[in-house]
């Protein structure tokens, strides 16, 4: 049998054996739940748990103070909320994430503004956020997209020059780096996200970097979680000074953080070999293009995005994912559908229903084509899974059949 016939046209699959697999809890969380059922109280500030885990959370990622939260997104809306962020202000975010990116904006009546994205790291350009900037910007919400993070130094520079917040959406990104600097560390404030879909799980769950080493901004962070009461040491202070919402995590996530996080360095390790694996696997090759990390960066890898220029390969991103697929690899065009701001909720301007509030204060519209590079992005992309649990022989084969389909395809030109 030719081994270089298309699986689709009766030639072999290029994948052999069924991808590796394994499991994500075992007696280690088993223990720390039953220590804190023990408790007698899964309620944080009264346990040890939710304690512990922003302890040793805080000690393998160098921060000074970090407040937990019952997701991703609340852990993004506590950040907006410490930072100032408030009803009328705009801040500057990616077009290619999830809708939990998005969501604390909003929640603020604030007004998101969508800056253009490399089209090889898929992560926001910072000449695109310079240009973005009005006299209402008050934040930059930099999102680490699949583990691989921002050019962080010049969204900094441009954060100081203009007065803005930086917070790092790092939901995808544990342990990434930034030129030996970890995301979530660099600006102002980190969001992580543990729900089930994350390198860790603790079900669901987030948590806040509040990096500026200043003991009022945990505070207010702190507060903000928990309705802006202030339950600090033995105090629970309750003089209300605005609105906040409930994100408490509870002991029960937090019990749970505990073991997962002793697992996290291996998972993001063997996360960071596969990625680069499979990159070495699929270089040069015509019509494909790998997932670019900067030099002097590392990515983590929580899925392997690449695009297919469809001129040069001569086939369509769908049929090259067809194509894979009946390789016996999975894989998804795309990541999101379309691109954010393409969403109703922004073309109808309408995060309340009946009211086009707060994008009325601007009368901001989102037209295709605000961010044309992040739309290419989405109209030319392949996402592939990776997972911890692979091996290596996983990744060789992904690569072969990657290889395999780009070559026929492009030899057929």
């Amino acid at each position: 049998m030719d081994d270089h016939l298309l699986a689709m046209h009766g030639g072999p699959r290029s994948k052999t054996v069924p991808f590796g697999t394994g499991r994500r809890f075992g007696d280690e969380e088993l223990l720390e739940l039953k220590e804190a059922l023990e408790q007698n109280t899964l309620f944080y500030h009264y346990g040890q748990k939710v304690k512990t885990f922003l302890t040793r959370f805080n000690e393998l990622y160098g921060v000074p103070y970090s407040v937990a939260a019952s997701s991703g997104t609340a852990a993004i809306h506590i950040a907006l909320g410490a930072a100032g962020v408030s009803v009328g202000d705009e801040v500057i975010t990616s077009p290619i994430t999830d809708q939990g990116t998005v969501v604390g904006i909003l929640y603020q009546n604030a007004i998101p503004v969508f800056a253009d994205l490399d089209p090889h790291t898929y992560n926001m350009d910072p000449v695109s956020i310079e240009s973005r900037i009005t006299s209402r910007t008050k934040a930059i919400v930099a999102v680490h997209l699949a583990g691989n993070p921002c050019e962080m130094d010049p969204i900094m520079d441009i954060a100081r020059k203009y007065g803005l917040k930086v917070i790092e959406d790092c939901a995808q990104s544990y342990l990434t780096r930034y030129r030996g600097r970890l995301a979530g560390t660099i600006g102002d404030y980190g969001c992580f996200s543990t729900n089930d879909f994350k390198h860790i799980s603790t079900g669901d769950g987030g948590i806040v970097t509040v990096n500026s080493g200043r003991e009022a901004d945990y505070h207010t962070a702190h507060a903000f979680a928990d309705k802006n009461y202030r339950r600090l040491g033995q105090d629970v202070i309750r003089d209300l000074h605005g609105i906040a919402p409930n994100y408490r995590m509870t002991e029960l996530q937090g019990a749970v953080g505990i073991a997962q996080l002793s697992k996290l360095p291996g998972i993001c390790s063997s996360r960071s070999h596969h990625g680069q694996r499979l990159t070495w696997a699929i270089a040069g090759l015509n019509g494909i293009t790998a997932p670019q990390v900067n030099a002097g960066n590392e990515s983590t890898y929580w899925f392997y995005m690449l695009r297919v220029d469809e001129g040069v390969l001569g086939a369509s991103r769908e049929e090259f994912s067809e194509a894979l697929a009946q390789e016996g690899i999975p894989n998804v065009p795309g990541y999101i559908p379309e691109v954010v701001y393409m969403q109703p909720l922004f073309q109808k301007r309408e995060a309340y229903a009946g009211s086009h509030f707060p994008f009325d204060l601007t009368g901001i519209t989102y037209e295709r084509g605000i961010c044309p590079t992040a739309e290419g992005i989405l109209r030319t992309a392949v996402r592939l899974s990776i997972s911890e649990f692979y091996t290596d022989q996983d990744i060789d084969e992904m690569g072969a059949g990657i290889r395999k389909v780009a070559n026929y395809f492009y030899s057929r030109k």
